[in-house]
């Protein structure tokens, strides 16, 4: 196969600008040939860009995938709640599948894509990124030569960011999980898939307690609106008041994506139009969001090895920090500085490492395309680090850790998933 033609399905931030630029940036290996998406400045502009045929856009998934088979792939980035119908018909038209995570906010599709992706023989990757980082991977190839003896524990923490938890998941698209997803599967599902990997071993219980504490209307300013730019007396104190995320900031490294996300029209009088009128302007106080603003999670292995996870909406920083603590030395890392830090029991050194990266999530969006490209042009022929078997493990991971939440109990995860086919 000298190049891949692929299919999108969603071209919202993830689709366009996550994955998607690999085609411009290899165009010898890989190009876009269709596109569902319902916003039509977004489908005209990923067409434009990609120089995709006028016949070949479409409205929605529904329309496309009525036709015959497009391409070689397909690239499915739609809503968490969108994802298994257009999957199960993706697969069973013959293409090859990348899907964003999570793969659906219901465990048993979860399985049964996995299954059918299988048994028919098609390469279906969920696009857990943080695997493909130069960060992650340093760390699991440190582990695999055995610098720091057997991993006895790691405690492992997932600084969402106070401004992306009040953007993504109080005023936007993951605010709800009635709607979505809950939060630790939507945002943390990264998290108890990296577990699994470095861990190399099966969870088998799992506990969790967290709520939603801080972005209810409880905690309002006195006085405050139900949108920040009718008046809010709390402007200049609140850190989240939205003319300051989405127009004044101009040194965060988001600050663009952010904005794009607000409106198609980036221009000041475009986002201010967006903010009176749409959902990211309204008080992150008077929304109707229902996810988890802090979480913990304690997960033990099959090989011993137990995990303490935090995910914390109230953090200045983004990124993950994490401490993985063996029988001959420990492991300290910051995914956002990439900075890892080895030391040795026996010697007291430290060594201690700064890994290049670049990109999307620390270069693991480049690296999760080119692994799929590679096993569409070997017809599945060899192992992703991401395949749906793999994946399906730690989205179980997921539900069972809300489960635990909610009821506040111990999960066997055997006990869960033979509940879940019952």
């Amino acid at each position: 196969m000298e190049k891949v033609t692929l299919t999108l399905l969603g071209a919202g931030q993830r689709g366009m600008g996550a994955y998607a630029p690999y085609a411009l940036e290899y165009p010898d290996e890989v190009e876009f040939v269709a596109v569902a998406e319902t916003d039509e400045e977004r489908r005209n502009k990923f067409k434009e860009l990609h120089k995709i045929k006028e016949e070949n856009c479409f409205t929605t998934w529904e329309e496309l995938l009525e036709k015959p088979k497009m391409s070689d792939a397909i690239l499915i980035c739609t809503m968490d709640d969108m994802h298994y119908e257009p999957t199960m018909k993706a697969l069973e038209k013959g293409y090859h599948v990348l899907l964003e995570k999570p793969m659906s906010n219901n465990p048993l599709e979860c399985v049964e894509m996995g299954d059918y992706a299988e048994k028919n023989n098609r390469v279906f990757s969920i696009c857990h990124v943080l695997r493909y980082t130069p960060f992650f991977s340093t760390i699991k190839e440190i582990l695999d030569e055995g610098r720091i003896g057997d991993i006895i524990s790691i405690q492992h923490i997932e600084n969402v960011a106070y401004w992306h938890q009040a953007h993504s998941f109080v005023r936007g698209n993951w605010r709800n999980s009635e709607e979505t997803s809950p939060m630790i599967l939507q945002k943390s599902c990264h998290d108890m898939d990296i577990f699994s990997w470095l861990v190399g071993s099966k969870c088998t219980n799992i506990s969790s307690f967290g709520s939603l504490t801080h972005f209810t209307k409880e905690n309002a300013p006195e006085g405050a609106p139900l949108r920040c730019l009718d008046g809010c007396p709390a402007r200049n104190e609140c850190a989240f008041y939205a003319p300051k995320i989405y127009i004044d900031w101009k040194d965060n490294w988001q600050a663009d994506v952010l904005r794009s996300v607000v409106s198609n029209d980036t221009s000041h009088e475009g986002l201010l139009k967006a903010l009176r009128e749409g959902p990211y302007g309204r008080c992150v106080y008077h929304c109707d969001n229902n996810v988890v603003d802090h979480q913990v999670v304690n997960m033990e292995f099959e090989n011993k090895v137990t995990v303490a996870f935090t995910m914390c909406a109230f953090t200045y920083e983004g990124g993950r920090g994490l401490k993985i603590m063996g029988t001959k030395g420990q492991i300290r890392g910051l995914s956002d500085e990439n900075i890892i830090e080895i030391t040795n029991f026996n010697t007291g050194t430290t060594d201690t490492i700064q890994v290049k990266a670049s990109g999307g999530h620390g270069g693991g969006d480049l690296g999760i395309m080119r692994d799929f490209i590679k096993l569409v042009k070997c017809n599945g022929e060899g192992d992703s680090l991401t395949s749906a078997s793999i994946s399906v493990q730690s989205h179980l991971m997921a539900f069972a850790a809300e489960e635990a939440r909610i009821k506040k109990k111990v999960i066997n995860l055997d006990e869960f998933v033979t509940e879940l086919k019952k």
